[in-house]
C-alpha cells in the first residue's frame, strides 16, 4: 500500500460541489482498487466560505493548503456575492492561494479528444489531434503589480490604473517550466508577449531568449505577439506545442484555446510552485470552467474537467503516471460510447447528467483495471 497522500479538497460554489462529488467517487475507487490511499480533508472557499466564515478564505484553510501535498479546487463566485465589494470577492480565495503558495506556473492543456471533434466550432481538419499546453505565469504581471488603484484627477475625472511588471527570476522560472515540459512533448516552445509596444514585453522576450541560449538550446524556441497568437490559435492551432506567456495574456489565450476543444467543461489545469529542498512542491488543480450558477443544483454539469484535473494531480504531484492515464482513458472511453452532458451534445449521442457521467467513468475504470 502506497503511503498516504494528503489532499485538500475545496469544492467552492455553484457546480463546484456537484462535480467534485464525482471526483470523490474516483478517489474512493482508487482506494479500493488501485492500492493508493489518500488522506482527504475538505473546507469551504469562495462564496461558501463567506457564508460560513465571513471571508473568502480563512487563515486556517490557507494553513491546510500549505500542509497538503496537493489542493484540488472546484470553482468560486456567483451573483449572490457580487455586491460585497472588491475585497470580499469570492475570487480573492484563488488569488490568495496562488500568491501565498507561490503557485507561479499555470498549466492549461487544450486537447481535442477524437469523439469530440464535432463539438468544436472549428472545422474538424483544423482541430483533429490538437494537443497544446499553455504555461501561464500566475503570481505576477498586471494582476499583482503595483501601483494600482482608482484616483480622482485635478480636473475631477477619475482614473483607474494597474501596472504590468516582471523581474528576471519571475520570467525565468515560468519559462523553465515550459522548456522542461516541451522536452517531454514535441520539443517546441512559443513565447508570447507584446514586445512591439510594451517595455515589459520586450524584457520578457529578451529574458526568455537568454535562458534558452544558456539552458535549453536543444528546444526549438519561437516568439509571437499575443494578438497574432490569438489569431493563429483559430487559424492553425496545431502549429503550437507549448506556449509560455504572462498572466494577462495567458488568461485570455487559454480560454480561447479551450473553446477549440468544444467546451470549457472539458479542460483541467494545474498551477505549480517551485520544488522545495524537501522535494515537496505546492500545487493546485482545478477545471478552467467557472461556477456556472445558472445550472448549479440541476445535476447537469459536466464533471469531466474536474476528474481530469484530478488525473493531472496524480501525474504532476505524485508521479502516478499509470493511474493518471487510466482515468484519462476512462473519460475518453465514456465519450466514445456516445455519452454527453448538455455542453458537449452532438447528433447521435445520449444526453446524461452529472451523476450518470460519473458512474460511467467508474464502470470504464472497472473494465480497464480488470
Amino acid at each position: 500500500m502506497a503511503a498516504n497522500k494528503k489532499l485538500l479538497i475545496l469544492p467552492g460554489d455553484g457546480i463546484g460541489p456537484e462535480v467534485m462529488r464525482e471526483v470523490r467517487r474516483v478517489i474512493d475507487w482508487m482506494d479500493r482498487r488501485r492500492l493508493v490511499t489518500f488522506e482527504v480533508s475538505d473546507d469551504h472557499v469562495g462564496g461558501s466560505a463567506i457564508d460560513t466564515y465571513g471571508t473568502p478564505i480563512t487563515d486556517a484553510t490557507m494553513q491546510k493548503a500549505k500542509d497538503a501535498d496537493a489542493v484540488l479546487f472546484g470553482s468560486v463566485g456567483g451573483p449572490k456575492w457580487e455586491k460585497l465589494g472588491f475585497d470580499m470577492r469570492p475570487e480573492i480565495a484563488i488569488l490568495r492561494l496562488r500568491k501565498e503558495l507561490d503557485l507561479f506556473a499555470n498549466l492549461r492543456p487544450a486537447t481535442v479528444f477524437d469523439p469530440l471533434i464535432d463539438a468544436s466550432t472549428l472545422k474538424a481538419d483544423v482541430v483533429r489531434g490538437l494537443d497544446i499546453m499553455i504555461v501561464r505565469e500566475s503570481t505576477g504581471g498586471i494582476y499583482f503589480g503595483e501601483p494600482r488603484g482608482v484616483e480622482t484627477l485635478p480636473d475631477g475625472q477619475r482614473r483607474g490604473y494597474d501596472t504590468e511588471t516582471y523581474t528576471t527570476s519571475e520570467i525565468e522560472r515560468v519559462a523553465r517550466v515550459g522548456f522542461e515540459l516541451a522536452r517531454k512533448r514535441q520539443n517546441r516552445v512559443c513565447s508570447v508577449e507584446k514586445a512591439n509596444v510594451m517595455q515589459s514585453g520586450l524584457f520578457w522576450r529578451q529574458t526568455v531568449t537568454a535562458l534558452h541560449q544558456r539552458e535549453f538550446p536543444d528546444v526549438e524556441l519561437s516568439h509571437m505577439y499575443a494578438d497574432n497568437c490569438a489569431m493563429q490559435l483559430v487559424r492553425n492551432p496545431r502549429q503550437f506545442d507549448v506556449i509560455v506567456t504572462s498572466n494577462l495574456f495567458g488568461d485570455l489565450l487559454s480560454d480561447l484555446a479551450s473553446m477549440l476543444t468544444g467546451s470549457l467543461g472539458m479542460l483541467p489545469s494545474a498551477t505549480l510552485g517551485a520544488v522545495q529542498p524537501s522535494g515537496k512542491r505546492h500545487a493546485l488543480y482545478e477545471p478552467i470552467h467557472g461556477s456556472a450558477p445558472d445550472i448549479a443544483g440541476k445535476g447537469v454539469a459536466n464533471p469531466l474537467a474536474q476528474v481530469l484535473s484530478f488525473a493531472m494531480l496524480l501525474r504532476y504531484s505524485f508521479g502516478l503516471e499509470e493511474d493518471a492515464g487510466l482515468i484519462e482513458t476512462a473519460c475518453v472511453n465514456v465519450l466514445k460510447n456516445g455519452l454527453r452532458t448538455a455542453d458537449i451534445m452532438s447528433p447521435g449521442t445520449a444526453r446524461v447528467g452529472t451523476t450518470v457521467m460519473g458512474e460511467s467513468i467508474l464502470r470504464e475504470l472497472d473494465k480497464l483495471a480488470a
